[in-house]
Order: structure tokens, then sequence, then C-alpha cells
């Protein structure tokens, strides 16, 4: 089963940007510019697009198709067949910023936590019987912001804590760790971001934004999250526990931080969990060749795993 899924091609592969950042849609004005990495803006009706080049917008079209063809219902299983899909996309970070916030679609470039956004949009676009890739957008937006709503960069539903709470309470995903056997609790101050403002473009010269940032930390003073001891996950229970396709994040000790990293859940067929995620190290979206209990033993800052599911 492992080789297998280690040979599988990328279908992502078969749209390969030419290099310009255009953005194409029927009822918008697309704006384009010479060969160049920045992503094109688009404005609609509903909200202001980002597009990585205008293959985009087909890619997701395919990739929907392909997904529903597929047959699958189950939210794990599909979002396993996804990543089967995105396999070999190469890994490119910060590709969300920009001068203003607006909702970016890459569908070409993904980095750990656009990986996890792009196939929660894919999901639940096919869960929910639609075909398009404006309704992606929709789910995408659902997802990433605040409430379900983007304004400006503080919007964005930053730290994995809140973006869990807040999505759990608007019906898109849980967090499974509690009901993982050996289930540990960590209590930690979240305010990564305002006290390091200056890692952040959109930080370090915005007082404003900051304080806005501050502000929504201050929820998360002292907050207590469950997690899976790194030393556990060869336990049977625990990785019985676990299902193919879970979205999962790793603890960090990182003053202030509380997810250092974002992948997904792969098991063989003799039960072993593996991560499948947007690696930085390999540079593509794969399949890391150890187990998670193996790959977490010499990782020092990472402490262990939290778990989340889409909800059906």
């Amino acid at each position: 089963m492992k080789k297998i899924f280690l040979i599988f091609i990328s279908a992502i592969a078969l749209w390969s940007c030419t290099g310009t950042a255009t953005a194409t849609t029927s009822d918008a004005s697309a704006s384009s510019s010479s060969a160049s990495s920045a992503p094109a803006p688009v404005a609609t009706s509903k909200q202001n697009m980002r597009f990585h080049c205008d293959k985009d917008t087909i890619a997701i079209n395919e990739l929907l198709k392909k997904g529903s063809d597929s047959g699958l219902k189950d939210p794990n299983e599909l979002v396993a067949f996804y990543a089967q899909q995105l396999l070999g996309t190469p890994y490119v970070a910060h590709t969300l910023e920009g001068d203003t916030e607006m909702l970016t679609i890459n569908i070409h470039q993904l980095d750990c936590t656009t990986f996890i956004e792009t196939l929660y949009a894919l999901t639940r676009t096919t869960m929910n019987g639609r075909y398009s890739w404006r309704d992606y957008a929709a789910n995408l937006e659902n997802l990433r912001y605040r409430d379900g709503v983007m304004g400006d960069y503080s919007s964005r539903l930053h730290y994995i804590s809140e973006w869990i709470i807040n999505n759990r309470g608007r019906g898109n995903l849980y967090e499974v760790t509690p009901d993982v056997p050996t289930v540990s609790y960590l209590v930690k101050d979240i305010d990564f971001m305002s006290t390091h403002k200056d890692s952040y473009v959109s930080l370090k010269d915005d007082s404003e934004m900051v304080a806005k940032i501050k502000s929504f930390e201050a929820g998360y003073r002292n907050h207590r999250m469950p997690y899976i001891k790194k030393q556990n996950l060869n336990r049977k229970e625990v990785k019985a526990a676990l299902k193919n396709g879970d979205f999962v994040g790793l603890v960090t000790n990182i003053a202030g931080l509380d997810i250092s990293h974002l992948g997904i859940v792969y098991k063989d067929d003799k039960g072993e969990i593996y991560l499948l995620d947007a690696s930085m190290g390999g540079k593509k979206v794969m399949l890391e060749k150890s187990n998670m209990f193996a790959m977490l033993q010499n990782r020092k800052s990472n402490l262990g795993l939290r778990v989340f599911r889409m909800m059906k």
C-alpha cells in the first residue's frame, strides 16, 4: 500500500503555470503582469481574490471533477484522495502575503497551512455536491478567516488553537485529540506574533495591526490544549484512534506558539501512521519516509500531535 502511494504521479503537475501572474474570471476584470511570481488580484462581487496564475481555476475544476467521479463520500477518504492528487506540488512559503489582504488562491504552490486549507476546501466542495472553483473559493474563505469572513490581515485565523475553536463553532472541524488514549494537556500563552512582530511583513511597521493581533491573543493566555506526547505515538491504542486523512498539527515548545507544522495522517495497511505534508525540507508535498513516532523523536522542539477531523 505504501509503495503504491509513493509512486502515484501528482495530477497537479499536469497544469503547470507559465510564470505569468494572470487571473481570469467570467464576471471580473482580469489583471495581468509581465513574467513575475507575484499573484494578480481579481475583484469579484463577493471579495477580492488573488491567483497565482490563470491555470489555478482550471486545476481546481479538474480536481473537483475527479473528486466527484471518485464516488467517495466520507470526508477523511476525500481528504486522503485529494492529498494524492497534490503529491509533488512545490513547497512555497508566504504565498498569502501581499500589500492588502485578499483571498489568495494558489493550487500550484503550497506550504503546510495552505496544503491543509486546500484539502479542506476541495473536500467540503465535493461533499456539498458542487463542482466549481467559485464554491471552492467560498469554502476556503469560510475556513481561513474568523467567522468565515475575510477582512484585514488580523481576520485571518493565524493560530491553530483559534482556528479549531472558531471552525468547530461553525460546523467545519472538530478536535479528536481529547478522545485519543494517553491524551495530555499543555498550558501556555499564545502570543508569538505580537512578540515577534518584526518577523511578519504585515506587522513590523503597523502598530495598529499589532494591537488587533494582541486583542485576539488575549483570549489565549494560559491556554490549555490537549496533545498526544510523541513518545506515545508507537502505542497500538493511539495509532488505532487515528484515521487516514486526519489533519494533524505538531505541538511545539517554542514560547508563544502552539503549532509549528501541519499535515495529514497517512495510515498504511499495517496500521502504521505517517505524515503526509507540504514539506519545507523536501520542498514539495510528500509522504515522509519515517513513521510519525520515529520522525519526531529527534525533533526537540516538537512535543507531539493534535488531531483534527472534518465534520460531515
